[in-house]
């Protein structure tokens, strides 16, 4: 061998190498269980104090937790109780219900985000649920995420089979007569969506997807030219082998985009106009391959990312009660 050809083996071999140690590094970021700095003072999810009281309300969570129970039987009056439920592949996941004031077949299962869990941070939509419309409601913290276990996050992919499980927890504890509504957040928009596409009972009645992404793919893409500045082949690609490896699915198969071209049950797609984290543009194709004969899209002027409730919290309250309503019956 020439010495030309052993000095581009050896760049190839060093090329490689460092695609592998970027691939595994950038699948820890992505998908581990661990604290993601990277969403630390990120400009794209800034948020000012006003936005921040509207979105989590400790005071509404302490109330409702305080003497929350660890069983699958009847919580005290006004308290969550903590559920809990086996996964596919063996996990432990745990879930927070609250039931309404007055009884009611309706329940709501609000989905989480990215790097967060079910309270105090979905707080302000469990009001929403629970306060102004009258429903049950049921908070589960994501694998990877909060009290549940899992070394890995499924960016919605596997949690698509968690959330077919925990619908029938809800209907489980709500009676067969149950009218389920689905609704996240970021992640949970995406999961939902995903769930959209699987078979569903009928007493799921509708979902309500607040700036979700269209896959994990087309995200991670975008984040690595925005946060990172690079290009995106062939890192994606490898990165996502990484996941596959480790978390057993591809970015390509956590696609929201392909799970809707399958749902039938009615679907509102809500983004804010600003957002810069998950782009608003993503709403728009999600909206437009969604095979379900019922769907609606609501943009909220000047809310960035998962702040559409809070830049505008009389509209999102009045377009997401009218079309529960639409669905769900008293």
């Amino acid at each position: 061998m020439s010495t030309t050809a052993a000095i581009i083996f050896c760049i190839i071999g060093v090329i490689i190498l460092v695609l592998i140690i970027a691939s595994v590094y950038f699948c820890n970021v992505a998908v581990a269980r661990q604290t993601k700095e990277f969403m630390n003072d990120n400009p794209d999810l800034a948020v000012d104090s006003s936005a921040e009281m509207a979105m989590f309300d400790p005071e509404w969570t302490q109330h409702y937790t305080s003497g929350a129970q660890n069983s699958i039987t009847a919580a005290p009056a006004n308290t969550f109780e903590t559920l809990e439920l086996k996964t596919y592949d063996g996990l432990t996941l745990y879930g927070y219900y609250l039931a309404a004031a007055t009884p009611t077949t309706k329940i709501a299962i609000l989905a989480h985000g990215y790097n967060s869990r079910a309270l105090p941070d979905m707080s302000s939509y469990a009001q929403l649920y629970h306060d102004v419309l009258g429903y049950n409601i049921l908070l589960p913290d994501d694998r990877g995420h909060g009290a549940s276990e899992g070394k890995y996050i499924g960016l919605g992919w596997l949690d698509r089979l968690d959330y077919q499980k925990w619908i029938q927890v809800a209907i489980q504890k709500v009676g067969p007569e149950a009218q389920v509504v689905l609704h996240g957040v970021s992640m949970g928009g995406a999961t939902v969506l995903m769930t959209s596409g699987e078979p569903l009972p009928a007493n799921v009645k509708g979902i309500v997807s607040d700036c979700a992404y269209t896959s994990a793919r087309d995200i991670l893409s975008y984040q690595c030219r925005r946060m990172y500045k690079l290009p995106t082949f062939p890192l994606v690609q490898l990165t996502s082998l990484v996941c596959k490896l480790r978390a057993g699915y591809f970015f390509g198969e956590a696609s929201a985009l392909k799970q809707v071209q399958k749902a039938q049950v009615p679907i509102l797609f809500i983004h804010g106009a600003e957002d810069l984290f998950v782009p608003t543009s993503m709403i728009h194709p999600l909206y437009d391959h969604c095979a379900s004969p019922h769907k609606e899209k609501l943009l909220i002027p000047h809310a960035g990312h998962a702040l559409a409730f809070a830049a505008d919290r009389q509209t999102y309250t009045q377009r997401v009660s009218q079309f529960v309503e639409n669905f769900v019956h008293a």
